[in-house]
């Protein structure tokens, strides 16, 4: 049942499953919570309780946001495990990940751990040698085209790059869904506010970190033309022994939902590991 919280100009809307330690599960952007609907039942299987969020313009969430930076997207979560009687398992997928990064460092008393799903948070540059690899090359025209003129057709054709082989099993249903939010008033103005936004606040934040961290990338994430190169890099941002990479074998930018299961192990493992429960 969807809830919603009133936070500094606007309202954020979530859902809450299960009962024990909390676990907020944060979506990237031109999404909403249906992005972990393979990932909240295996969690309040193995006793969590798990609310999933929709970020500020998205999904059940208003529309008219002053702000689109991973710092105000940080302060949202925030407020959502402040009011859940936290402390929380943050987990953020792709601008959500450097929104985790920036709540993890200005209030660690809020958050136990972080996982960070292709995550963006750290400034980005583009080499010459990169547009030599053709998922990065078609994946990047297709984000900044969508992001640029606010097509949802552009938007639709990222995902299929963004998707690399495994799908799930309700893919139709999933782009039609995605497809149907973007239309809604204010929607695609959220994709573009995020999509224009730098990730260098959360990079500034990394080295402020006080709680383990995992950063899960997929091989095949056409955001990066070295998904690897990119996790080991936030990695070695954070203070020594805080981070770990973890690599999913096919996956592209949406490893939770073309891998949910394999996702939630290394979340659990992650979670349930000595350094997470310090």
């Amino acid at each position: 049942m969807t809830q919603h919280l009133a936070v500094d100009g606007g309202t954020i809307a979530y859902e809450v499953a299960g009962s024990g330690p909390l676990i907020v599960l944060a979506h990237g952007m031109g999404d909403s919570r249906a992005a972990y609907r393979a990932v909240v039942p295996q969690l309040v299987a193995a006793g969590y309780r798990v609310a999933a969020v929709d970020l500020r313009g998205c999904g059940e969430s208003t529309t008219d946001w002053p702000d689109w930076s991973r710092t105000a997207i940080a302060g949202d979560l925030l407020a959502v495990i402040r009011h859940l009687g936290g402390p929380a398992v943050l987990v953020g997928h792709s601008i959500s990940g450097g929104a985790a990064t920036i709540a993890a460092a200005r209030e660690p008393s809020l958050v136990t751990a972080v996982v960070q799903l292709a995550p963006f948070t750290r400034k980005q540059s583009i080499r010459l040698g990169d547009l030599r690899v053709k998922r990065f090359r078609q994946g990047m025209l297709r984000l900044l085209g969508a992001a640029t003129f606010g097509s949802v057709p552009l938007w639709r054709s990222y995902l299929g790059t963004a998707y690399p082989g495994a799908r799930p099993a309700d893919w139709a249903e999933r782009l039609d869904r995605v497809d149907s939010l973007l239309r809604e008033p204010g929607r695609m103005k959220a994709l573009q506010g995020m999509g224009r936004g730098a990730p260098a606040d959360a990079g500034a934040q990394l080295a402020n970190v006080r709680r383990p961290v995992l950063v899960v990338m997929g091989t095949l994430d056409p955001d990066w033309a070295d998904p690897h190169a990119e996790g080991s890099a936030i990695v070695e941002a954070l203070p020594s022994g805080l981070g770990r990479l973890e690599m999913i074998e096919g996956a592209g930018h949406y490893p939770h939902d073309q891998f949910p299961d394999r996702v939630v192990s290394l979340v659990l493992a992650f979670v349930r590991s000595d350094a997470a429960r310090a």
